[in-house]
C-alpha cells in the first residue's frame, strides 16, 4: 500500500536558531529560537535585563553574538552588516525617536528609502531617468505612508513640530519606506499618552494589513496582548513562554518573572 509521505509545515518567514549573546561573565541571550510567520504581529515582552534588546541588536546586525542563526525567507542574515540586513527586508526603529528636525516629514521619508535602498544622495542628484522615476515613487509613497498613519496634514511641516507620538508615527512609516517584508519596532508607545497609543496601534494594524510582518518589544503588556496574535516572554535571557496572549498572560512563569522571582538564580545581563 502507498502511504503519503507527511506534509511539510509551511516555511516561516523568520526563523531565529539558537541565539546566544553573552557580556563576560553574563548571559544576555540564551539559545534563543523562535518564528514569525508570514503577515504576522508577534510580541517580545519580558522584565528588564530579560534580553529583549540585545536580541534584536544581534538580528538587525549592531551586534555580533555569540552563536545563533537567524534567516529571512529562508536566507541566513548572520554575517550581514545592518544595511545590508535592512536592504534584505528586515528593517527596525529604535527606543530613542530619529529625525531629520529642520526637514519636513516628506523629507525624512525619502532619506528613510534612500539609506534603506542604496541609491544615496550622490546618485540622486547625478542620475539620470530611472533614478528620477525611482524619486517619483519614493514621493508617492511616502505621501501614501504619511495617510495611512494619519499625518499628511503634516507633510511639508518640520520634524520638529511633531509631537513625541507624532515622532513615534513617523519613525514607523520611515521603516515602510522600501516594502520590507519584517519590520521589528522597539517600545513603539513608551513615554507616549493613551490617546496616542490607540493612533499607534490603529496605524500598526494598517501597516500590518499591507502584508508586512511586525515583532512588536514593548514594556506595555496590555498594548501586545491587545495587538499581537502570539507573544514571546523572555527571562534571564531565555524563552520561558510561548502562545496565543490568552495563555501567555496567565502562565505562572511569566507572572514569577514579572513579580520579580528568580528562576534557578541564574544572573539577568544588564542589557535589556
Amino acid at each position: 500500500m502507498n502511504v503519503a509521505p507527511p506534509l511539510n509545515p509551511v516555511a516561516p518567514l523568520f526563523e531565529v536558531r539558537g541565539l546566544s549573546k553573552r557580556y563576560l561573565g553574563l548571559t544576555a541571550v540564551d539559545d534563543l529560537s523562535y518564528r514569525v510567520e508570514a503577515g504576522g504581529i508577534v510580541g517580545l515582552i519580558g522584565p528588564n535585563g530579560s534580553g529583549k534588546s540585545t536580541s534584536i541588536d544581534c538580528v538587525t546586525g549592531f551586534q555580533r553574538p555569540d552563536a545563533g542563526d537567524w534567516l529571512l525567507d529562508g536566507q541566513s542574515l548572520a554575517r550581514l552588516a545592518p544595511h545590508r540586513i535592512a536592504q534584505a527586508g528586515l528593517v527596525r526603529t529604535f527606543q530613542n525617536v530619529r529625525a531629520y528636525n529642520e526637514m519636513s516629514l516628506l523629507d525624512n521619508l525619502r532619506i528613510a528609502g534612500q539609506e534603506q535602498d542604496g541609491i544615496g544622495w550622490l546618485r540622486a542628484l547625478t542620475g539620470g531617468e530611472r533614478l528620477k522615476r525611482a524619486q517619483e515613487r519614493a514621493d508617492e509613497r511616502a505621501a501614501g505612508l504619511l495617510g495611512l498613519i494619519g499625518l499628511a496634514d503634516y507633510a511639508q511641516a518640520p520634524a520638529a513640530a511633531l509631537s513625541y507620538g507624532q515622532r513615534k508615527l513617523l519613525a514607523i512609516a520611515a521603516t515602510m519606506m522600501t516594502r520590507p517584508k519584517l519590520v521589528i519596532l522597539d517600545e513603539p508607545v513608551a513615554g507616549v499618552n493613551p490617546t496616542m497609543i490607540r493612533h499607534i496601534e490603529q496605524a500598526i494594524r494598517r501597516l500590518n494589513a499591507e502584508g508586512v510582518a511586525l515583532i512588536i518589544i514593548e514594556h506595555n503588556v496590555e498594548f501586545v496582548m491587545n495587538l499581537c496574535s502570539r507573544v514571546l516572554v523572555l527571562e534571564s535571557g531565555r524563552k520561558i513562554a510561548e502562545g496565543a496572549p490568552s495563555l501567555v498572560r496567565s502562565d505562572p512563569l511569566v507572572l514569577a518573572a514579572y513579580l520579580g522571582k528568580s528562576r534557578g538564580g541564574r544572573q539577568a545581563a544588564a542589557h535589556g
